[in-house]
């Protein structure tokens, strides 16, 4: 019992620092304005047949592109004063660390949609592997050899972690041990991001997203990574293998 409360304490506490945030100045809405922050070097992912036969992918990158660029300036603006991305290409100290990544419907979707349709090969048949044995306490079951697999499509929560200064020590949460080095959340594009993935919810009207998102609504749609049943999805990329 105090496990789970505390680890419901880690996510509520994540979703209130990270995604529950007022939509009072946001400048999206329906116009669409073009958002000038973030790195010029951000780029959209890009699947175009897939993303014509899937209307809700278009909405899951949308809303990514939006949060990539969000987090893009927030490091720029660390770096030019002097502060570092302790983060690099092979750490995965977090992917071990982290057992209660949120996870959104539309979030959801794109991983299973990705995991099913794009990762061939080699990492295929390990990722279905990892899925169809993966228990709770276990690593992210995306994670392979150190690497994620599903990186382009990794969640939010996942795209706006990151850590300045020292790199983590094996086995660090730096959310805990050392909150001032973990970057603060977006909250701006976070906000951009949910009033563009609420469409997938049939929520068109701008005023009850607005609504869902300042009550905190939203939340209640959240999902826990470790606590999925993995394995259905293993059963489904099997079955799509033997066709």
């Amino acid at each position: 019992m105090k496990d789970k409360l505390e680890l419901n304490y880690k996510v509520s506490l994540i979703c209130a620092l990270t995604y529950s945030v007022k939509l009072s100045n946001c400048k999206y809405m329906s116009k669409k304005k073009q958002n000038k922050s973030g790195s010029g070097k951000t780029r959209r992912l890009h699947f175009p047949n897939d993303e014509k036969e899937h209307p809700w992918l278009k909405l899951l990158i949308d809303s990514y592109y939006v949060v990539d660029k969000g987090v893009a300036g927030a490091i720029s603006i660390k770096e030019k004063n002097g502060i570092n991305l302790a983060c690099r290409e092979g750490c995965s100290t977090c992917c071990h660390t982290h057992k209660d990544i949120p996870l959104y419907p539309l979030e959801l979707k794109g991983i299973a949609w990705y995991a099913a349709e794009k990762i061939k090969g080699t990492v295929r048949a390990i990722l279905k592997n990892q899925l169809a044995g993966f228990k709770r306490n276990h690593s992210c079951p995306f994670l392979i050899k150190g690497s994620c697999s599903i990186h382009q499509l990794r969640p939010m929560a996942c795209r706006q972690f990151n850590v300045f200064g020292t790199p983590c020590s094996e086995g660090e949460d730096p959310y805990y041990s050392r909150r001032e080095d973990v970057m603060n959340p977006v909250k701006k594009h976070v906000d951009q991001a949910f009033f563009i993935m609420l469409s997938f919810h049939g929520i068109e009207k701008e005023s009850d997203r607005i609504k869902i998102i300042n009550d905190g609504s939203i939340h209640k749609m959240v999902k826990e990574l470790h606590a999925c049943k993995w394995n259905h999805l293993a059963n489904k990329m099997e079955k799509a293998d033997t066709k």
